[in-house]
């Protein structure tokens, strides 16, 4: 059977809140040492192919395994790297609006690749083997490498004296991952790659500064490395982009509209599919749409919170996709939530029910403005 084909109007971002089950059988197998790793992916197994059911009877075309097999939306897929490792630390987590995440912290120890095993590739593999819809697997985009990690802690030498010999490699590593998610059967990639938007808040430019760096270039430089490693890919891979400004129990990180990073993030990157934090002023307004060029590239606003419980009108989302047909074609338009509903596992401060409302409303919102999921 032929699966649907993206882009879709109503699509997910990807990470949902984690099962109970879940939550018991890895604090016992990491934490406890009282679980097999067997026993462990048999019960993610479980509750993957029970999201699947989830995402697939809301009437979303792509899906996922709600990052499961994951503690952080990104420090996992890195820490799976070579020469990259993820240490856990007496202090130092990342600091968000009045919480703390775990002092979970990315090294450099030897050069970067993407190996040949990579476990997400199965990862992915397990969702295509569970769904009759299209299978979609997001990853951190190239920039978390280099944003993330502080100088103190990259090991190699070259990476801290040629800041282009670092790039490079970052770039090969998800060159890599490109073919390797294609190879594996993967056509719908999403990278999420929220520091662009990052690099858009004004407190977190200063800091950049401060350390000697030009947020402007290293907004150009982390889209380059996104074309870079996502140009050669075959023309029926597409490629999909996440942006937000923090997403812990319920909290963020940044703020500040999408203007600084707006035209490299449309004309530089290469991405066919944009997904974009819209569900608070944080996010600024919507005027950055007008740069994305004509032609088949969409972007999802995420006017749709995953932060709080309280369900968005719908006539509400209407009034805010006649705005932003203003400064974008409504037929280059979808309409995703804002972030996942659990960046790491401990989730946000919602329950599995508003989740499932949330998803029901990203559905009937497309089927209302464009009348389908795949109108």
């Amino acid at each position: 059977m032929t699966k649907p084909t993206p882009p879709f109007r109503a699509d997910v971002v990807g990470s949902f809140l984690r099962p109970d089950a879940v939550k018991a059988a890895r604090k016992a197998h990491f934490d406890d040492k009282t679980l097999s790793a067997v026993e462990l992916h048999a019960i993610e197994d479980e509750a993957i192919r029970a999201v699947i059911r989830m995402q697939e009877n809301a009437g979303l075309k792509a899906v996922t395994d709600g990052e499961f097999r994951r503690a952080w939306w990104h420090f996992d897929f890195m820490g799976m790297l070579d020469g990259l490792d993820i240490e856990r630390r007496a202090s130092g987590g990342i600091q968000f609006h009045g919480v703390t995440t775990a002092a979970d912290v990315p090294v450099i120890n030897t050069r970067l690749d993407f190996p040949a095993d990579h476990p997400m590739l199965r990862h992915y593999k397990f969702v295509a083997e569970n769904t009759k819809v299209t299978p979609k697997i997001s990853i951190p985009g190239p920039s978390a490498i280099h944003f993330r990690i502080a100088e103190d802690d990259i090991a190699v030498a070259e990476y801290k004296h040629d800041a282009e010999a670092y790039f490079a490699d970052i770039t090969a590593t998800y060159k890599k991952a490109v073919e390797a998610f294609y190879a594996a059967g993967c056509r719908y990639l999403q990278m999420d790659d929220i520091f662009f938007v990052y690099l858009c808040d004004p407190k977190i430019r200063a800091e950049r500064k401060t350390k000697g760096e030009d947020p402007d270039w290293l907004i150009s430089r982390y889209a380059k490395m996104m074309h870079d490693a996502i140009v050669d890919r075959p023309d029926d891979m597409l490629i999909g982009m996440h942006m937000c400004r923090g997403n812990f129990k319920s909290t963020w990180v940044a703020e500040g509209a999408y203007d600084p990073a707006a035209d490299a993030v449309f004309n530089q990157t290469d991405v066919d599919i944009y997904f974009m934090e819209y569900d608070s002023d944080r996010a600024g307004g919507l005027e950055p749409l007008r740069l994305l060029p004509k032609g088949k590239k969409r972007v999802l606003p995420g006017f749709i919170t995953t932060k709080t419980a309280e369900l968005e009108d719908l006539d509400d989302l209407k009034r805010k996709f006649e705005e932003a047909s203003k400064y974008a074609d409504l037929d280059q338009l979808g309409i995703a939530p804002q972030c996942g509903f659990a960046s790491t596992e401990e989730g946000n401060a919602i329950t599995e029910d508003d989740q499932k409302r949330k998803l029901d409303l990203v559905v009937r919102t497309a089927e209302a403005i464009w009348g389908g999921v795949d109108a």
